[in-house]
């Protein structure tokens, strides 16, 4: 059996940056066993596998594809519902539509060309105002000493976001020395799953073009950080009202997000290699 497959960095547009996909393409239905072994196999975080929607449909030109994603967790294989990174790196492979829907778990999931990138509309998810003493020992653990302004929680997506204060700038930031061995040890109940600090940007700054900087940390499913993540702006948008940019992880990424209703945009860019 021969699988055509690709690797694109998605969230940016130079080599070597961003977060590196798998995208496989698929012309029949593969049984789970073989899913598993292409993804092992490419050994990244996320492995894309795209099949027609219709017999008749090609890679290129068709509108509609189903899409299956793949993420390698602590060396198992797991289903994600939050294919952000994926889609986009699904998009730019081979198809020449301007827009693209995607059939996935959570739904259909639309992407489209724009002058700066490939645009994604996906859901958006509540995030409430959480009391820091619930999570203060893990917030400890993590960054120690270091000052937080706000803590909001995603029930939807188990995210906690720490908003550091706004003392603080980009350098500090990318810096930053989190614990993340020890997250695990500290709060095992599973209602945290993934841990994002972020920063207020600097319009007088370095890169006055960004609202906010983040990073994002996931060792409760084995990931101590993501490069480059876009889950987080599943509910980012509404602690954040305003249109944003940010970059993630020592700039090795971009994604800008934009609220709209019930659902948000967001754009990233994408590399083929």
């Amino acid at each position: 059996m021969k699988l055509p497959i690709f690797i694109a960095d998605a969230f940016t547009a130079k080599a070597f940056r961003g977060n590196p996909a798998a995208v496989c393409l698929l012309e029949n239905k593969l049984d789970e066993d073989m899913h598993q072994k292409v993804a092992r196999e490419m050994n990244l975080s996320e492995t894309a596998f795209i099949r027609k929607l219709h017999p008749t449909d090609n890679f290129t030109q068709s509108k509609y594809a189903y899409l299956f994603v793949c993420l390698l967790v602590f060396g198992s294989l797991w289903h994600t519902e939050f294919p952000g990174q994926a889609v986009v790196a699904a998009y730019a492979i081979e198809n020449v539509n301007s827009t693209l829907t995607f059939v996935t778990l959570s739904g259909e999931l639309k992407a489209r060309r724009a002058e700066d990138g490939i645009i994604l509309d996906l859901p958006l998810y509540p995030a409430q105002p959480q009391d820091f003493p619930e999570v203060e020992d893990l917030i400890k653990t993590a960054i120690g000493d270091t000052l937080v302004q706000d803590v909001r929680y995603s029930p939807d997506t188990q995210k906690l976001l720490v908003r550091l204060s706004d003392i603080y700038d980009r350098s500090f930031l990318e810096n930053l020395r989190v614990n993340t061995q020890n997250l695990l040890q500290v709060d095992n109940t599973g209602k945290v799953k993934g841990l994002i600090l972020t920063l207020k940007g600097e319009p007088g700054g370095q890169t006055p073009a960004f609202d906010f900087y983040s990073r994002y940390f996931a060792p409760w499913v084995g990931v101590a950080e993501d490069p480059v993540t876009g889950i987080f702006i599943y509910f980012f948008c509404r602690f954040r009202a305003a249109p944003a940019a940010y970059v993630s992880s020592k700039a090795r990424g971009q994604i800008k997000a934009v609220a709209a209703g019930h659902s948000h945009s967001s754009t990233g860019s994408e590399l083929r290699l």
